[in-house]
């Protein structure tokens, strides 16, 4: 059961999240970490499409954003009222832990901050990953062949249930991506490798130094 911790506007009440497929996994705890480790995602309002292409992410400003602190052991969910204090939350972090957040993810904060994210304690696993192996992992392709699970939906979903209103879509839908991403990282940490299907299909694995 995943509890999340509502902030800021209101737009979110507390709510509990029940519905994750995550009971087989017990909690997974490397001998060394930081204090305060932060998981981190977040969808935005408009496609590339709509802003004039990916050299604008900036523009695309951000629907919802989710974390989660080991060092409060609880999710939080920001809507764009809120982003300050979802910036502030990455600021407290030892590390920061996301999956294409340096490309992505901190391009959109951009748009509403001048602060430089280079600065923060950051691991990217999808940039880590293409730096080993040249070329892409999708969070999807580690999460299936890892653990058996797929993501709920995906970005163009996520930018449609905004149009319809649609925000604890978006907000389940994130938690459950940064609950991916968290679940790989300490998979990794712990193992010092993850698996991922390649274009055919078939299990590779990767070794990696979390």
């Amino acid at each position: 059961m995943c509890t999340v911790a509502a902030v800021s506007s209101g737009l979110f009440a507390a709510k509990t999240i029940s519905h994750f497929p995550f009971s087989a996994f017990s909690p997974l705890i490397s001998p060394i970490v930081p204090k305060n480790i932060v998981y981190f995602d977040l969808e935005t309002q408009l496609s590339a499409d709509e802003v004039g292409g990916w050299r604008n992410i900036a523009k695309m400003r951000m629907s919802v954003g989710v974390t989660f602190s080991t060092a409060r052991d609880e999710y939080k969910i920001f809507d764009e009222d809120s982003v300050s204090d979802l910036i502030r939350d990455l600021q407290r972090a030892d590390l920061v832990v996301g999956f294409n957040n340096l490309r992505f993810d901190y391009e959109v904060l951009h748009g509403y901050t001048p602060l430089d994210f280079a600065q923060l304690p950051t691991l990217d696993l999808m940039v880590d990953l293409q730096n080993k192996l040249n070329h892409r992992l999708s969070l999807d392709a580690i999460a299936a062949a890892t653990f058996g699970l797929k993501k709920t939906a995906e970005g163009m979903q996520a930018i449609r249930w905004f149009k319809d209103g649609r925000l604890l879509d978006i907000a389940e839908y994130c938690c459950y991506d940064v609950k991916l991403t968290k679940l790989v990282h300490e998979h990794g940490a712990r193992h010092g490798q993850i698996h991922y299907a390649n274009r055919l299909g078939k299990k590779m694995t990767v070794p990696v130094s979390w």
